[in-house]
């Protein structure tokens, strides 16, 4: 059974807010890609529509969008989702995740897009 802790960042405000979710809210998530749109209502937001931006496994490599199915792969990086270079010209060997999310992923980040009322109030009910 999936289980996934899911960051919702709400752009408006620069908020964000953690839920963690298993069972049928989990499987909604399951085979989504990066960039996909779900309702919020697994998240607990539903009047709203999230999109996911990005997530990390257990191991904390992250997801990119330019990396097809749930696979690991390294990748020689000059920046970036994954690697952020101290000196100009620095590159570097990182092993990351596709960008479909799947059992091993550990992390969802989605960021609110649609919807009516105030992020923030919709979790604070639910605590």
């Amino acid at each position: 059974m999936a289980e996934f802790k899911v960051v919702v960042a709400d752009p408006e405000t620069g908020e964000t807010f953690q839920r963690e979710i298993d069972g049928q809210d989990a499987n909604r998530f399951l085979g989504r890609d990066v960039g996909d749109e779900i309702g919020g209502d697994a998240v607990g937001l539903p009047d709203h529509t999230v999109e996911v931006t990005g997530g990390s496994d257990e191991t904390g490599r992250p997801m990119r969008e330019d990396v097809s199915g749930t696979r690991l792969k390294e990748l020689l990086l000059e920046g970036g989702v994954g690697f952020k270079p101290s000196r100009e010209g620095e590159r570097k060997r990182i092993t990351v995740r596709g960008r479909e999310i799947a059992d091993d992923v550990a992390q969802i980040n989605v960021s609110v897009v649609d919807g009516e009322g105030d992020v923030a109030a919709a979790f604070e009910d639910d605590e």
